[in-house]
């Protein structure tokens, strides 16, 4: 009999990337996004998140939910998906770094997608802010990144993912759902959609 694991302790392998990914990018792009599957692996290999599970598990489920419910194949979005946090947790990774590797729209998208964590510590909410500030004058797919990652957030949330679930979830409808609501782009209608469904499940 098959366990169903806990959704926080779930993860896309390398294995089921290849499977949902052959036959639908070119096989040069899908080498590219294996490499920035490595690469995050690598900078989270032991990093764990609060509620026990290992970092690198919420960024996979990122790229699978662009994959799987958002329909995206579009490489850069993926690899940049793959990637959003490793500036920030790499002392040797660089947007220089990123950009030589994997093209300059990943570096710009991810450098987009980075807080300040020394700044985030001392105030978290203006760290949010200026965030929310480069998300409204970046491409749509750096807002469609971001939204992913809160959605798996969401869904995190009945584990004990966040000090306060309440605030984070308002302040998700606060600060970047009025973003998505500027374009008129249906993957951020979709995923702003199911965002809302799992804030009705958390609320009851």
């Amino acid at each position: 009999m098959t366990v169903e694991l806990p959704y926080n302790l779930t993860y896309l392998s390398r294995e089921e990337l290849v499977e949902r990914l052959q036959g639908n990018v070119d096989p040069v792009e899908l080498n590219r996004i294996l490499s920035a599957y490595d690469v995050a692996a690598s900078v989270h290999e032991s990093q764990f998140r609060r509620d026990g599970s290992p970092y690198f598990y919420h960024v996979t489920r990122v790229c699978k939910i662009l994959i799987d419910e958002l329909g995206v194949r579009d490489p850069d979005i993926l690899i940049a998906a793959l990637l959003h946090d490793v500036l920030e947790d790499s002392s040797e990774l660089s947007a220089e770094v990123l950009q030589y590797n994997f093209g300059p729209r990943v570096a710009q998208m991810v450098q987009t997608l980075t807080k300040d964590l020394q700044a985030h510590e001392r105030d978290p909410d203006a760290v949010d802010w200026q965030q929310v500030e480069r998300l409204r004058h970046a491409p749509p797919e750096c807002l469609l990144i971001r939204l992913a990652t809160r959605l798996d957030n969401f869904r995190c949330l009945s584990y004990d993912l966040k000090r306060n679930p309440l605030r984070y979830i308002q302040q998700t409808w606060e600060r970047y759902i009025p973003l998505a609501q500027q374009w008129d782009d249906p993957r951020l209608k979709q995923v702003v959609a199911l965002l809302q469904r799992e804030r009705n499940k958390f609320l009851g």
